[in-house]
Parts: structure tokens; sequence; C-alpha cells
């Protein structure tokens, strides 16, 4: 539920989306946690019980950090991580909810998000950039080239086959090239291959951007925190000083804030992100 104290805020940020020229969407976890992708409680419970009782682990991290014995049983964590996190549909429509949000709006998403939540709801994918990385997504561990591999197949035979928290020998991913052990596409340090598509994606938005320096821009930040701000929230902030014109809003349960030096052009709201799309449908009609 809104509080509130935030329904202004709410009519305000439903004016601003209306009256943008562009809106430049910025996601963190937030969104998707807001969404449901949730990696403790009864969610990690329900996919990695036997994992937690073995090792200890209350949360879907903690295992994805732990230096397994053996590659065997290090693809079964990482491929019910993958499975749930990727290719099952998120819990709720958060995201179908933000797309009919921004219906008929000159728009581009930069995430930090890596579940694809945003193509499976439906966004074009020529207006997305998600730089850090796809759980769907496979690369050398060396690397030794910069291409990416597609995994739904092979996780779901990772899923289906394994027994005794470890999956069978032969399906253990190497790679096609140097046969070394493959590793997931995710900015955890400089072994990170940026492909083709991922370049193709950091131009395109590179181009919004530049196209969009001046005039009646939103820069709406979803439940981005503090590990990354340097992706999202400071260039954000940065262009909005920038532009007097443009527009800062900040919707994050529990980490709402915008600087003192564009405060006057922001709009913050403390609030669930999903709550506040839901309230957001009732102004604007969708």
């Amino acid at each position: 539920m809104i509080d509130h104290n935030d329904e202004s805020n709410v009519a305000r940020l439903a004016a601003a989306i209306s009256a943008a020229d562009a809106v430049v969407v910025g996601a963190g976890a937030g969104l998707s946690t807001s969404a449901g992708f949730t990696y403790g409680g009864e969610r990690f419970q329900r996919y990695f019980v036997d994992f937690a009782q073995k090792y200890g682990f209350s949360d879907m991290y903690a295992g994805g950090f732990y230096p397994y014995s053996s590659p065997e049983e290090h693809w079964a964590y990482w491929s019910r991580y993958i499975w749930c996190n990727r290719y099952e549909d998120a819990p709720k429509s958060t995201y179908e909810k933000l797309l009919r949000a921004l219906a008929g709006k000159d728009f581009f998403v930069l995430t930090t998000n890596v579940d694809h939540c945003f193509q499976k709801a439906g966004f074009p994918k020529e207006r997305l950039f998600y730089t850090q990385g796809d759980y769907g997504l496979w690369q050398c561990s060396v690397p030794c080239h910069d291409s990416t591999y597609g995994n739904y197949e092979a996780v779901k035979r990772m899923v289906e086959e394994q027994r005794n928290m470890c999956v069978p020998s032969d399906l253990v991913p190497r790679c096609p090239k140097c046969g070394e052990p493959m590793s997931m596409n995710l900015r955890a340090d400089d072994t990170f291959v940026e492909d083709a598509g991922w370049h193709e994606a950091a131009h395109r938005y590179a181009d919004y951007l530049r196209s969009h320096e001046q005039g009646s821009v939103l820069y709406l930040e979803l439940g981005v925190g503090m590990n990354t701000p340097v992706i999202i929230k400071y260039p954000f902030w940065r262009r909005v000083l920038a532009n007097p014109q443009a527009t800062y809003a900040c919707v994050n349960l529990g980490e709402a804030y915008a600087p003192p030096e564009i405060r006057c052009r922001s709009i913050v709201l403390n609030a669930d992100i999903d709550d506040v799309l839901e309230e957001l449908a009732s102004h604007m009609g969708f």
C-alpha cells in the first residue's frame, strides 16, 4: 500500500511520465525484488532446502559464492539458481505494469539486472542495455574468446537429471574452443565477456543519451541501491544537473534519496515499486 504522504508524489510521477519527451529508466535489483524474485526465505527453501541443510546457507547469494568440491555439485546448485531466476516467470506482473506505464513514450532502459525480466515482459530488445550480463548466457572462464552461449537446454537437463546434489559429469559445461570450464556471463571480475550484443546495446544507449541531452527528459530510477552507484545513480544525477528541463525520479523502498543540487526537480518515493506502479495505473488509466 502507498503511504498517504506518497500519494501526491505518485501523481507527480504520473504527470512527469506523461509530459516527458523521453524517459530513461535505470533499474536495479530492487525492481526484481518487488516483482517477487526474492533470494531468501520461503523461495530459497523451496529450491535449495538440501543445500541449506548441508551447508547452512540462508539465501541464494551465499550458495552462489560457495567453493564446491566438484564441478558436478557446483552446477547442480547453479542450474537451479539459473532456472528459478531466469527461466521461471516472476511471481508478480511488476515489469508488465512498468511497460504499460511507458506505453507510447520514447524510452530506453539501462539495467544491472541479469534475470531477463524486461524482455519476458515484452520490452523491445533494442531499447534495453543489461550491462552486467545475463543468467541465460555462459562464457569461457579464461576467457579465450569473446562469444557467449545460451544455456537454456543445458540448464534444463541439469535440473532434471541431477541426483544427490550433483549433475552428471557429461553435463558439466566446457568451452567449445579451448576446453576450459564455462562460467556465468556475469560481471564479477575482469574475465567478464562483453560480446557483440553487449557492444551493440551499449552503442544504442550512448546514442540515445546523446540525442536527449536537452529537453524534457525523465530519469526514472527504480530499485537502485549503493552497490554500484556509478552505473545508474551517479550518471542520472549528473545528467539531471546538466539539463535544467530534466526531472529525476527515485522509487526505492528504504533507499529513496535525491541530492540537494537537484532536489527541486526530483520525485522521491520511499515505497514498494509494485505498489507505486499499481497506483500509477489509476492515475494514468492503464
